[in-house]
């Protein structure tokens, strides 16, 4: 297993949309286990393949306390949607920013396991919030497009500041370094 880099807002890359896994194979199954190895490690409870810069409808998910149950949806279809709830959100796309955001609190998903076989997920509450955050991903939007249009231009200009300095900060060899 081997944790993956998370790609973060605005990185356009986070804007394309995943294609639909053909085969479920064992590449597929070692995609999941470093997306599962590095949504735990980064203290998440859910991450879809695009947030690594892997185009396949793909993404897993953890919300239990004990971090031991995990769904993996693969090419996940949501097929009903009821009621509403409005909880706050954040991503490990976008961090250290969190928002209210409206979403259905039940849901009925199809998808496929890790043996590729059809199966279907009933979820409510965070869970089926999670599972509608991530299937955004999937379709190229992040929860910051839920939000105001003042926040989401205050949140990109900060996002393109840090970008920016992270660029201007490259690490500088010391004189010791050079002379050799």
């Amino acid at each position: 297993m081997a944790r993956l880099a998370i790609l973060e807002y605005p990185d356009k890359r986070l804007r394309l949309k995943a294609e639909p896994v053909e085969d479920v194979d064992d590449e597929i199954r070692g995609l999941v286990s470093d997306m599962l190895e590095t949504m735990y490690a980064a203290a998440g409870i859910g991450l879809a393949a695009t947030q690594v810069n892997v185009r396949k409808r793909l993404l897993v998910i953890d919300v239990s306390e004990a971090r031991d149950e995990p769904h993996v949806l693969i090419n996940p279809v949501i097929v009903h949607a009821q009621g509403k709830i409005s909880s706050e959100e954040g991503c490990l796309s976008v961090p250290d920013v969190f928002d209210y955001v409206e979403r259905a609190e039940q849901i009925r998903a199809t998808y496929l396991d890790l043996d590729g076989r059809p199966a279907e997920l009933e979820a409510e509450d965070l869970l089926a919030v999670c599972v509608q955050h991530e299937i955004d991903h999937l379709d190229g939007k992040l929860f910051v497009d839920y939000l105001s249009e003042l926040k989401r231009q205050r949140l990109r200009k900060k996002a393109l500041k840090k970008v920016r300095r992270s660029a201007n900060e490259a690490p500088r060899q010391s004189i010791s370094a050079r002379l050799i």
